[in-house]
């Protein structure tokens, strides 16, 4: 017997062998479904007995196997059911011939046979035959089942008679001799009548009784023939049969303790009545064997005395001694060479009993020994099968490595260069069997949950076998198994040009590939090339980041829930913070994520078509393509895409396309990737600006908040002209735009704005449509502090020229000339410091909206930034007052210096033009009218609040100040001092804000009490002279008006008259001279405010000459009154000159 079958197991010495066959051409779909319902008949219950008869059925079965029939009866064919179709009687003589010469095949040990017509109708499909069955059609054969039965109870008749037959031969001198084919010739010439020959045929007959016993179902009976052909054969060493009793005695044994079989099927056998009441009878393990009298045997198998079934337990063998009396027989096959295939079955059976028993190691010594059984010369597609049978087995036992080592060499064996067409598609699923046996998965998800486990030589070796078997059945199957190939395991650059060639040819994807036999492959990604350590999402630029109205803000921000706090709340809104990133996208907009990513391998890596996979809105993801350098080490790559749609989208991965093959690796199977989270909102689209300027960019470097810089030079207090172009390059009308501007914080001083426009002529251009643009004109100008400090002209005279801010009656003095003298400065720190540059920075804000986003209450800001180096044009180091002529008026004296490096101009009201050269310094003398600071910022115009002090200052500190900047620019307005660099063709304005100090101001300030004198109804004032006669009474009048915001008075007046001789010497001794027509003194009530008051009098000079007249404030109450707390600057009286001249001479007198 040269043909193994590796199905076998114990259980199956019980059945009988039915071969179901074809005869003719038989449709093999129709044949198989046939089969199947032929092959549902495996058991069949025994008309008037308990006993069961199992039947095995095989479609196929070697000749030469049927030989062995006598030695092990399982293996002897007795029954034949063929299967044939004809479709007209004529063919029927036919058919009948050739069921006729299928018999004859195995003509020599069936007990019977049956042939299935199929399409035959008519007078011969009529006949009543018992071997012959008509039907048809394959779909029309209801009884096919019944007849089967039949079949097999005609089976167990013959079955039943050979064993009476042969158990009730008590003639020992006439019992053949059974042998097996190779042993016919070594028994030719033997001495038949020795007591050993006779021994050896009575020991193999109760073998043969035996088996005969176990298939009619008699446990019993079958165990006690064992036991006794075991004992017979022992004795006459006849090792061959002996392994074959103790092999019976065995398989008897598993039958009893494992009635549900030991093949590991699905559909197990069916316990029989006896079975099951044996099972509770189980002999303990150890227990010894003990034999029963022969003749306690009876003819039907069944013994009225109970004490049998006792017996039957007894002489069944323990779990344990079966292993034993398996390797005792297995040893007795080892003897004999042609006994290789009865060996090799033996230790799969005990392998599968070992199995049952779950004793691993043992049966691994089982299939080891089967390993080195020869069999001889197998051909190509038994050694497959005895290496897929061995895989199963070490499956069975829990050796998985082991069980795809043989699997795999079963594979191999499929395409050996023997076989003149290798099944590669065989091939390739018995490698895809493999792969779990060598912690090997074809699911990404499995390979991602960390290390590969196992060795690593041969993990490569299997899946190199496992791409080469894939390229034959299927071109896209490869894949898969390049990825894993590629990313674990090698780092050959060879591999990845294959993988390029097979895409070149068949695309490969992440689609599901579906083998053959069903099987589908799931997509795999190549999440290792390269690799992805982070992802992070961008927010948009900063002039294109959305930002939310205020107030609608807040409405957003509302809670439903009654309570302030709720801790319940705010986990939830943390866990809602863990995955939406607080900032937003925009519509229509360039949205960015950022990896870190890195090649592990020692070659470039060129990934293309690498973009975003997101969901949630619809995104048009922009593809990239980059290139690695070889162990790049983190490299950070920016995927771009646009949102179509506003809501809430989630980036779940990204998609590549490396060596041709695509890939979308999602984020949740990346354990790896560190994300701080995927979800933003976006937000309806908004309107984009771009901004352009007339002036040229910054060099200096701008933040990131800034958009666009623009830097210029200009000098302290000149004025630019910069002009702003707006173009809407976005979708969006813009319909909303408001200009705001900061000025950064500085250490300087500035005065006025710095930044100045107009918009209403922009505003006109709204709704700006996409593509059109508007200018906004922006006026700079720069106004610091001109003050210098005096330590810096230190040479530089002064004149001797004493300002205390009260009036000096003087005629001489009343006028002063500019110094035509200068002198350079020559200290080269004060130089320095005077050519400092200063540095001024502002932002100007453009917010604007428009779209569907305007409706949302979103809109955007765009900054500007404004670097302005200041350089020093000139300088006030000195600044004092001296009286005019008039009251009303004042000469204001200002030292000027030119800190340029160009001559320059300088030029007010009213006055000649002042040249400067570098590092010059000259006095300019302007005469002004002095100023009513009274209106300035009035506390009655501001609404006043606690104290007397406007609502919109916090302290009377900071009102003062206010004033003193208020009036200040009052009388830089008025003053309107310019300069001018001739050479430049620059020009600007030299502002005194910040130069003039109180006690100037209180100089240049028109005092609150206006006094106005009059001489003979002509004022006095601006050097005038009033004439009068000697002898003629001159009228004087004092006029007060009262501009203050409070009442003032009562005053007293006293005129004193006196004469100036010109040396500094006064005269006050003139009572002789003056006299006064009534009293000198007058008296003023109190004048409430915008109210005035007058006082006359009369004066007699009775020489002539020149005579001035000093009005004093006189106040004769006690205590102090109201004129005592007023400063002494309201009481500045006009100088009162009076020439007295002769009186003409009467005509006749």
């Amino acid at each position: 017997m040269s043909v193994p079958d590796y199905m076998q197991c114990a259980e199956d010495h019980q059945t009988v062998l039915v071969v179901v066959q074809p005869v003719g051409i038989v449709p093999e779909e129709q044949f198989f479904r046939i089969y199947k319902r032929i092959a549902s008949v495996s058991q069949v219950s025994v008309r008037d007995s308990q006993r069961q008869l199992y039947i095995r059925y095989r479609h196929h079965y070697p000749p030469e196997n049927n030989e062995w029939g006598d030695f092990q009866t399982h293996r002897k064919v007795v029954g034949l059911v063929s299967v044939t179709t004809c479709a007209t009687p004529k063919e029927w003589p036919q058919t009948s011939d050739r069921f006729h010469g299928q018999k004859e095949v195995y003509g020599a040990t069936l007990y019977d046979s049956r042939l299935l017509v199929f399409g035959l109708q008519g007078e011969i499909a009529e006949q009543q035959r018992t071997d012959v069955a008509f039907y048809p059609s394959y779909d029309d054969c209801p009884d096919v089942e019944r007849r089967v039965e039949d079949f097999v109870e005609s089976i167990f008749i013959v079955l039943e008679s050979k064993r009476l037959d042969r158990a009730t031969d008590k003639s020992g001198d006439k019992i053949p001799l059974l042998c097996v084919p190779f042993e016919k010739k070594d028994f030719v010439g033997l001495d038949t009548d020795s007591r050993h020959y006779k021994k050896r045929c009575q020991g193999r007959m109760r073998k043969h009784v035996g088996d005969l016993c176990l298939q009619a179902g008699m446990l019993q009976d079958a165990l006690v023939h064992y036991h006794m052909a075991v004992e017979l054969l022992r004795s006459v060493n006849d090792f061959l049969w002996l392994g074959a009793a103790l092999e019976g005695l065995c398989s008897a044994s598993v039958i009893f303790h494992y009635p549900g079989g030991t093949a590991g099927k699905t559909a197990g056998r069916k316990p029989s009545v006896s079975q099951a009441a044996d099972s509770g009878k189980r002999h303990r393990p150890g227990a010894q064997e003990v034999l029963i009298d022969p003749g306690a045997l009876t003819t039907n198998g069944i013994n009225a005395d109970t004490s049998t079934e006792i017996g039957r337990a007894k002489n069944c063998l323990s779990p344990e001694d079966i292993i034993e009396k398996y390797k005792e027989a297995i040893s007795y096959y080892g003897k004999y060479k042609n006994a290789g295939v009865i060996e090799l079955e033996a230790c799969v059976k005990a392998v599968r009993v070992l199995a049952i028993q779950k004793r691993a190691m043992e049966a691994s010594e089982f299939l080891q020994n089967a390993v080195y059984i020869n069999l001889g010369q197998l051909s190509e597609e038994e050694k497959i099968q005895r290496y897929s049978v061995l895989s199963e087995l070490y499956e069975l036992i829990g050796f998985h490595r082991k069980s795809a080592f043989f699997k795999r060499v079963a594979a191999m064996q499929c395409v050996a260069p023997t076989i003149p067409e290798p099944g590669w598609r065989a091939c390739y699923k018995l490698l895809l069997e493999t792969l779990p046996g060598y912690s090997l998965s074809l699911d990404p998800k499995d390979f991602s949950k960390g290390t590969h486990a196992g060795w690593g030589a041969i993990s490569l070796h299997l899946l190199l076998s496992l791409v080469f078997s894939s390229l034959r059945p299927q071109n896209n199957i490869v894949f898969p198994h390049l990825f894993f190939l590629i990313c674990p395991f090698t780092e050959k650059k060879e591999v990845t040009q294959s993988l390029e060639n097979y895409t070149s040819k068949c695309p490969g994807g992440m689609e599901v590939i579906t083998l053959p036999d069903g099987m589908k492959l799931p997509p795999v990604p190549f999440t290792k090339l390269p690799i992805v350590r982070s992802v992070k999402l961008l927010n948009l630029p900063v002039s294109l980041r959305p930002h939310k109205v205020k107030a609608l803000l807040g409405q957003s921000l509302s809670s439903k829930s009654p309570f302030i706090y709720s801790p319940i709340a705010m986990h939830n809104r943390g866990d809602e913070r863990n995955k939406k990133i607080e900032f937003q996208w925009v519509r229509g907009d360039v949205c960015e994520v950022q990896l870190m990513v890195y090649n592990p391998m020692p070659f470039e890596l060129r990934v293309e078509n690498m973009g975003l996979l997101t969901s949630g809105v619809e995104f048009e993801s922009l593809p990239a393509a980059l290139s690695l350098p070889a162990e790049s080490g983190l490299y950070p790559v920016t995927l771009v895409g646009v949102p179509r749609t506003a809501g809430n989208i989630t980036i779940s991965g990204y998609h590549t396309s490396v060596f041709g093959v695509s890939s979308d690796c999602l984020l949740e199977g990346l354990s790896m990737v560190k994300a701080g989270g995927c979800m933003v909102e976006v937000v309806p689209s908004l309107p984009r600006l771009q901004l352009s300027t007339s002036l040229p960019r910054s060099a200096h470097p701008t933040s990131e908040d800034l958009s666009s810089s623009v830097s210029l030079q200009l000098f302290n207090g000149e004025c630019q002209q910069l002009t702003i172009t707006l173009e809407n390059i976005g979708t969006e009308n813009l319909e909303t735009l408001e200009l705001a501007s900061k000025t950064l914080t500085t250490k300087e001083k500035l005065f006025g704005e710095f930044l100045s426009w107009d918009l209403q002529e922009a505003l006109s251009h709204l709704p700006l449509k996409p593509g059109q643009s508007l200018t906004i004109p922006v006026c700079i100008k720069v106004k610091l502090d001109f003050s210098g400090q005096e330590n810096l002209l230190q040479d530089l005279n002064d004149d001797g020229i004493s300002v205390t801010g009260l009036p000096i009656s003087s005629p001489l003095r009343q006028v002063l000339k500019p110094r035509a003298e200068s002198k350079a400065v020559s200290s080269e720190p004060g130089k320095a410091e005077y050519n400092h540059v200063k540095t001024l920075e502002a932002v100007l804000s453009f917010k604007y909206s428009g779209g569907a986003g305007h409706l949302e209450g979103y809109y955007r800001e765009l900054c500007m930034g404004v670097h302005v180096d200041v350089e020093p044009s000139v300088f006030f180091t000195r600044v004092s007052t001296l009286p005019a002529t008039s009251t009303r008026q004042c000469h204001l004296l200002l030292d000027v210096f030119n800190s340029t490096e160009h001559e320059l101009t300088v030029s007010s009201k009213n006055n000649q033009d002042l040249l400067l050269h570098t590092s010059e310094c000259q006095r300019m003398a302007i005469q002004v009218d002095k100023f009513a600071f009274e209106s300035v910022l009035a506390p009655q115009a501001e609404g006043e609040g606690a104290g007397g002090v406007p609502e919109r200052f916090s302290s009377p500190k900071q009102l003062e100040e206010q004033r003193l900047l208020a009036q200040s620019s009052l009388i830089n307005s008025t003053l309107n001092i310019r300069w001018t660099i001739p050479s430049l063709q620059r020009q600007g304005e030299a502002s005194v804000e910040g130069v003039l100090n109180q006690l100037v101001l209180d100089h240049l300030q028109l005092a609150p009490l206006q006094w106005d004198v009059l001489v003979s109804g002509k004022a006095c004032d601006c050097d005038a002279v009033a004439e009068c006669r000697v002898g003629e009474p001159v009228a004087l009048e004092v006029r007060l008006t009262n501009r203050s915001r409070a009442a003032v008075g009562p005053f007293a007046l006293s005129v004193v008259p006196f004469q100036d001789y010109q040396n500094g010497v006064h005269s006050y001794e003139l009572s002789d001279a003056v006299t006064f027509i009534g009293s000198n003194t007058f008296h003023i009530n109190t004048v409430d405010p915008s109210e005035g008051s007058v006082c006359r009098g009369a004066l007699l000079f009775l020489y002539t000459g020149d005579f001035y007249l000093n009005i004093k404030f006189q106040d004769d109450r006690l205590g102090s009154g109201p004129g005592r707390e007023l400063p002494a600057a309201w009481f500045c009286l006009p100088s009162v000159h009076i020439r007295t001249l002769e009186s003409p001479i009467e005509n006749g007198a």
